[in-house]
């Protein structure tokens, strides 16, 4: 499961994540890569806060690289920057689909998709002796910019996150249980982005506000998978709490507590003949 992951493409390149960490092996050799591909549909909000919500049918991409470098697997697609018992520092990633049309926006400038890169500083705090329980406590530090022709700067985010992988819970052989939960902090520029209201986009039922930044809520994520030898299933449910959020008196703000999920499928398409040693 990726803990650091908020909305990739919200939903959308969780699932991939998903599909790409479907597996999670005790030390062995494995193929070098593996690739599959499916379907799958997510629900999500417009933006955390938003009561516009949307579902999509979606391809799904499943993805496995084992590279001494780069690396695509349950932890998602990272390059390995630092490595040990104790910790691990890679290279994180977040992207935000554009919003239009949404209906507390209504009249003001649509919301570009945002980029996010920066740092995860991974710390392993347990793991069990037949290493089927991963407890981590994960921390990403990003930098945000808007995709567009002349990209925006607009602050950054901090998301740490506490992480349990399950292989074989409750006894059911086979299948990946992932939970995780942390608190949201962004700079004053990334919420501006999102939730301050200009005083020339002001009406009489969408007051100008000014974000703040600060803590921006809380978010659990279970993610629920399972490997089999011709394909790949899963599923993920998502709960963001937005209460005490520093934003949270933004007229932009519709819903302060609301769940997202999504579902995938994945048939595998082929592996590498050279085989990897994988420790856990």
């Amino acid at each position: 499961m990726v803990a650091a992951v908020r909305s990739l493409l919200p939903g959308f390149m969780f699932l991939i994540a998903l599909a790409g960490g479907a597996v999670r092996a005790r030390a062995d050799d494995k193929p070098l890569w593996e690739v599959g591909l499916g379907v799958g549909a997510v629900a999500f909000e417009d933006y955390r806060g938003s009561n516009t919500t949307h579902a999509y049918p979606l391809p799904v991409p499943y993805i496995i690289y084992r590279g001494e470098f780069l690396q695509a697997d349950r932890d998602g697609i990272r390059g390995k920057l630092f490595n040990q018992d104790w910790l691990e520092i890679n290279v994180s990633g977040n992207l935000t689909t554009p919003v239009r049309n949404d209906a507390a926006r209504n009249g003001m400038p649509e919301l570009r998709t945002t980029l996010e890169l920066g740092p995860s500083f991974d710390f392993h705090l347990f793991k069990s002796a037949d290493e089927k329980y991963k407890l981590d406590l994960r921390v990403p530090l990003r930098v945000a910019a808007t995709v567009e022709s002349s990209p925006k700067w607009i602050g950054g985010t901090l998301t740490p996150r506490l992480n349990l992988d399950m292989l074989d819970p409750f006894g059911i052989s086979g299948w990946n249980l992932g939970l995780s939960v942390g608190p949201e902090l962004a700079a004053r520029r990334y919420d501006d982005y999102f939730y301050s209201v200009a005083p020339q986009y002001a009406t009489q039922s969408r007051l100008a506000y000014q974000a703040p930044g600060g803590y921006t809520g809380t978010q659990s994520l279970a993610a629920l998978s399972k490997r089999f030898p011709k394909f790949w299933v899963g599923a993920y449910m998502r709960h963001d709490w937005l209460q005490g959020a520093a934003f949270e008196d933004s007229p932009l703000v519709k819903t302060r507590s609301y769940w997202s999920g999504g579902i995938g499928f994945a048939w595998m398409v082929g592996q590498s003949s050279r085989l990897v040693h994988v420790p856990d």
